[in-house]
């Protein structure tokens, strides 16, 4: 068999990770929208506020308009799924779409719960920190399970893809755009429960998908170095550095692949890997900053 037939196509591969522990995959996803959307209702929602994503403009609407929040979120992530479509492609706006439909859908489901579970508005604080806590959770099953919520997600892709910034950076752009919009609706110290949500929620869902950072540093060492190199090119859009490594004990010369991804990235990479060589040797670590490129 020659050495082309044996490639994997990059498309192959990206179907392989989307299919690997699926049904688990989903129950996480499921969980992880109940979850969220409980916390968003029951402790966020009636307090006003404003944590950034789409579900906090909802907040907003819902105060200014009396728009329901999940017919906001359905209507926003299908507006910014059709604008994904466009900017990102096919391919990249498909891993958003059971999300940002799902999620609107949990958040109607659960928007009755404060009938069911009475809860002391007088300790704001306590809820703002307990709200930022379930959310974050929920949040990083979702990520966790390889899925994202859709809403804002897409918008720091775009951002990100055409402004030559992080996603971490693309994400405190509008998130924090956001969450300084609610000064003008509910006062400043509204606005300072929702940036200290907005912190537990990231700090929160990086700790239940992988470590403490935003983003991973993957080391890898392959037979197939050219499939694992398609895979991160063209199949995550993210850049790699070859380089060129030596055993120590067996004195072989082999090259080292090393690529830094979001956290939220870190299942597709490393079913990826295995998908494409189940004998490849790598290690993810905490990548604490990431500077340059583009």
């Amino acid at each position: 068999m020659s050495l082309f037939k044996r490639k994997q196509p990059t498309e192959t591969i990206v179907k392989k990770v989307n299919k690997t522990k699926r049904l688990k995959r989903y129950i996480q996803l499921i969980a992880g929208l109940l979850i969220a959307a409980t916390s968003f209702n029951l402790l966020l929602l009636p307090n006003n506020i404003v944590f950034g994503g789409l579900s906090g403009l909802s907040i907003i609407f819902n105060s200014v308009f009396h728009m329901e929040p999940s017919l906001f979120i359905l209507l926003g992530s299908l507006v910014l799924l059709v604008v994904s479509y466009f900017a990102l492609g096919k391919e990249q706006t498909k891993g958003s779409v059971l999300g940002s439909l799902l999620f609107p859908l949990a958040v109607s489901l659960t928007s009755g719960i404060g009938k069911y579970i009475q809860v002391d508005t007088s300790q704001i604080l306590l809820l703002a920190i307990f709200g930022g806590l379930a959310y974050g959770f929920g949040a990083g099953l979702i990520f966790k399970s390889g899925f994202t919520t859709g809403g804002t997600d897409i918008l720091n892709q775009i951002i990100s893809k055409y402004a030559k910034v992080s996603l971490g950076n693309a994400m405190i752009v509008s998130d924090g755009l956001i969450v300084l919009s609610s000064i003008f609706f509910y006062g400043f110290n509204q606005m300072l429960y929702g940036i200290i949500v907005l912190y537990i929620i990231s700090i929160l869902t990086d700790k239940v998908i992988l470590g403490i950072s935003s983003s991973k540093a993957f080391y890898i060492i392959t037979e197939k170095e050219d499939e694992v190199k398609a895979y991160i090119l063209n199949g995550m859009n993210h850049g790699v550095t070859v380089f060129d490594a030596r055993g120590g004990y067996t004195k072989e010369k082999q090259k080292m692949l090393m690529c830094v991804i979001p956290t939220s990235e870190y299942f597709r990479l490393k079913e990826g890997i295995y998908a494409i060589d189940p004998e490849a040797f790598f290690v993810a670590s905490d990548a604490y900053e990431v500077s340059g490129g583009a």
